[in-house]
């Protein structure tokens, strides 16, 4: 066996060796690590001291390190760069870690010292120290520590099938993304297209063996040809193709979403919840579905209503444009654009030649500069996963604070969307301190021989947010990594990251690194005015949108399901009040909502706009003194960003801000204040 993740390496800052992995023997060394893992418990459990902190807690806090590197190398690599020999192992090794996970959780011997030490708690213990001892209480109960062996073994059953499933749905939303390409081969159903995504549609096409142009459901592909492409017969294609990913054919994710739903009920009803919904928000900022159902209802009505109008609005103006009488959910994003243009006179695409990705990617590293006073070193001597990522040696005044892997471009072998992993949080093995391991990874258009990748104002904003949570990583100070970080509670993660979006508008962040990739001139002041401007464009139908999302997550984790119920039922019958496009049939949201079938937001994805409330109540702290005030900036990393989940959420806000949030902070920020 070799053995490759030992908490040491060879390599500089003990850095994954990519180069090294046999890819084939991942579940090999799943096996090994669990066996390594087990191991140090099975010595913690024989010890005859009396149990404490230092003799339980913190065995127990570094049993799994090795396994959780090795975990979280082969699940990133899934996600990144799948292929067919991890394909064929993750369905074992989701098993392996599932059974993992009950054999430590369900262990009546390991509770009871767990209580022993939490009943009985030191006055010489620290903050940090009495948030760990209780979250692993509160851990173990929650996952059935108290139950009888029959509902134990019920349980194993249950997490073994889930853990299979909500893998599958991801590899099955994978494979119909990439199952489905558009290939044009005449030149006028592209009018309207800029030049950069015509180029990108005749590399595909080239790529793929075909002369013409093809489009594909990746992100870079398809918002430019749905934003600009005037042919509606082509834009009514790719919506549906896309809006049908993974809903019935050969990787039909219907039934999954029935199945796992499901698993989830009767796992929630065997720990003592009424359903998964109470299971998940009992350990929440939210606390209770009525409280988040309470929550989104206040912004539900503003938001509808400046939805309904947005689209009244919309309407006559297509109508105006073209003498269409009906906006479809094709038709949304191109008159939506050309609208925009009207009113603000610029186009998103005005914007693209300023943002160049390396501009900015040195952008956000000079904003965390002037915030907290980091540097970001490449390097060449860390191994990499794929030739696109780069990484970068991250220090505070010299001193070495962590990895950061940047993976920014879209491929068949990548999931979609934007997300921050860790490959090792920061933390302690109560000797030696370390330093975290950090990935951002997006799905932005490829540079080709002829063009840089030039990206979006809303892929600007996105990796702004990616880099929110890699700092909230980066600048952690805990002592024990399972409260260091983002390991917080999920409604309060996203706050680190949204906040960053703020600076994105800001003209002292843009003359920064918006320039012009062929002329280095700064973007002008009028165009950042325009992006200011327009901030609040169609905000009640962005709004809408996000919120009918967190109710179709909370209509599946409600409680049972209707016998037979069809995911095209279920997200029918929410959606009929909160849709202000018309329904098509045979297309279906829920088949591809990875975030709560294949992610950690089930019955949490209303965690985005509570996190809203909290970053546009934060940013107002900053808007009050200065977006860069050195002060400000110094508060919100000491009590937000390097205090993980060492105390609750609201406590380390009120440090912050020294007092709740106000509520009405997001309706402000997005126009929707209603007199």
């Amino acid at each position: 066996m070799i053995h490759l993740f030992q908490l040491k390496s060879d390599l500089p800052h003990d850095a994954i060796p990519f180069d090294q992995i046999p890819q084939e023997q991942f579940t090999e060394l799943i096996q090994e690590g669990i066996k390594t893992a087990k191991h140090k418990i099975d010595q913690m459990k024989v010890r005859r001291e009396i149990p404490s902190f230092t003799s339980v807690i913190l065995p127990l806090e570094l049993s799994a390190t090795e396994l959780e590197r090795i975990s979280s190398t082969f699940f990133n690599l899934l996600h990144t760069c799948s292929n067919e020999i991890l394909e064929k192992q993750a369905d074992a090794i989701s098993t392996l870690l599932s059974t993992y996970s009950n054999d430590i959780q369900l262990d009546s011997a390991l509770f009871h010292k767990i209580e022993a030490v939490y009943k009985n708690p030191s006055v010489d213990w620290t903050l940090e120290q009495k948030t760990v001892v209780k979250k692993y209480y509160e851990d173990f109960v929650r996952n059935g520590a108290l139950l009888d062996d029959d509902k134990k073994e019920q349980l194993r059953a249950l997490d073994t099938e889930l853990s299979q499933l909500t893998t599958r749905f991801g590899q099955n939303l994978l494979k119909a993304t990439n199952a489905f390409h558009m290939h044009i081969e005449k030149e006028d159903e592209l009018t309207g297209l800029p030049e950069m995504a015509k180029g990108q549609a005749a590399h595909l096409a080239k790529e793929k063996g075909k002369s013409g142009w093809c489009f594909s459901l990746q992100a870079p592909s398809y918002i430019p040809f749905m934003t600009y492409a005037k042919n509606r017969e082509r834009r009514k294609q790719l919506w549906n193709a896309y809006n049908s990913r993974a809903f019935k054919g050969d990787f039909d994710n219907s039934g999954l979403c029935a199945q796992i739903s499901t698993l989830r009920h009767k796992r929630a009803e065997i720990l003592g919840f009424k359903t998964h919904a109470d299971f998940v928000l009992s350990r929440r900022m939210a606390k209770s579905p009525e409280n988040v159902r309470t929550f989104l209802q206040q912004l539900l009505e503003p938001s509808r209503k400046t939805a309904q109008k947005e689209i009244e609005e919309l309407t006559a103006f297509a109508k105006q444009m073209d003498k269409l009488e009906q906006i479809m959910p094709w038709d949304f994003a191109y008159y939506s654009e050309k609208l925009k243009e009207k009113l603000f006179s610029y186009s998103e695409e005005d914007l693209r030649p300023y943002f160049a990705v390396d501009n900015c990617v040195k952008g956000v590293f000079e904003h965390a500069s002037k915030l907290f006073g980091l540097t970001f070193e490449k390097t060449n001597h860390i191994p990499k996963y794929h030739p696109d990522v780069q990484v970068f040696e991250v220090k505070d005044q010299g001193h070495y604070l962590g990895l950061l892997y940047v993976d920014l471009f879209a491929r068949d072998s990548k999931r979609g969307g934007a997300w921050m992993t860790t490959y090792l949080d920061q933390g302690s093995d109560g000797y030696h301190a370390h330093r975290p391991h950090v990935s951002i990874v997006c799905n932005f258009t490829s540079p080709t021989p002829e063009t840089p990748s030039l990206l979006t104002f809303m892929e600007v904003q996105t990796l702004f947010h990616e880099f929110g949570h890699a700092l909230h990583a980066l600048l952690s100070d805990c002592m024990y990594p399972s409260v260091s970080g983002t390991n917080v509670l999920w409604d309060f993660v996203e706050l680190p990251s949204q906040i960053m979006e703020n600076w994105a508008t800001e003209a002292e962040t843009l003359h920064t690194f918006a320039k012009h990739y062929k002329t280095g001139e700064l973007i002008p002041q009028e165009l950042i005015q325009k992006i200011k401007n327009s901030r609040n464009f169609q905000a009640g139908y962005a709004s809408l949108r996000q919120l009918s999302f967190s109710f179709v997550d909370l209509a599946w984790h409600q409680g049972a399901l209707p016998e037979g119920v069809a995911a095209a039922t279920l997200e029918e019958s929410i959606m009929k009040d909160l849709s202000v496009l018309p329904r098509i049939e045979n297309t279906n949201f829920s088949v591809a909502f990875s975030h709560i079938f294949a992610g950690g937001y089930s019955a949490g994805y209303y965690s985005y706009k509570w996190a809203e409330v909290l970053d546009a109540d934060a940013f107002e702290a900053f808007e009050e003194k200065g977006v860069y005030h050195q002060d400000t900036a110094k508060q919100f990393r000491h009590n937000i960003l390097s205090r993980g989940g060492t105390e609750e959420p609201d406590v380390l806000y009120r440090k912050f801000r020294g007092r709740d949030p106000d509520p009405k902070a997001l309706l402000r920020r997005s126009g929707l204040l209603q007199e």
